[in-house]
């Protein structure tokens, strides 16, 4: 057999887990659980850290580090730029931070040229 055994169901420790599509169903107590997670534990939220190290959350105030080229815009976002309020997505490109800059708009930006105030 080169398939991984499934892992024991979480509820009852029984070993007769079966795969249904992408859930894991235990057929002695009828426990379901995602394929993806790891048994006995929670599954961990993601941290997203800012330019120096800083642990980021949702309503956090930032600074913009390093002035930003924005399409459509003869000026850019420049260093120093307070943001406030910022949400935490999953972003295309790396862009994970969801936010209101005045004078743009709505914007996403990368953690990396932000930190926290």
């Amino acid at each position: 057999m080169t398939e991984t055994p499934l892992p024991p169901c979480p509820e009852c420790s029984s070993a007769y887990a079966y795969e249904m599509g992408a859930l894991l169903v235990c057929p002695e107590c009828g426990h379901e659980w995602p394929l993806a997670a790891e048994p006995g534990g929670a599954s961990e939220e993601r941290v997203i850290k800012d330019a120096v190290g800083n642990v980021l959350a949702d309503g956090d105030t930032v600074t913009v580090v390093k002035g930003l080229k924005v399409k459509g815009s003869p000026s850019g976002i420049k260093a120093g730029t307070k943001v406030r309020n910022i949400r935490l997505v999953d972003g295309v490109d790396g862009h994970d931070i969801d936010c209101r800059i005045e004078g743009f708009g709505q914007m996403q930006l990368k953690s990396s040229v932000v930190r926290k105030v």
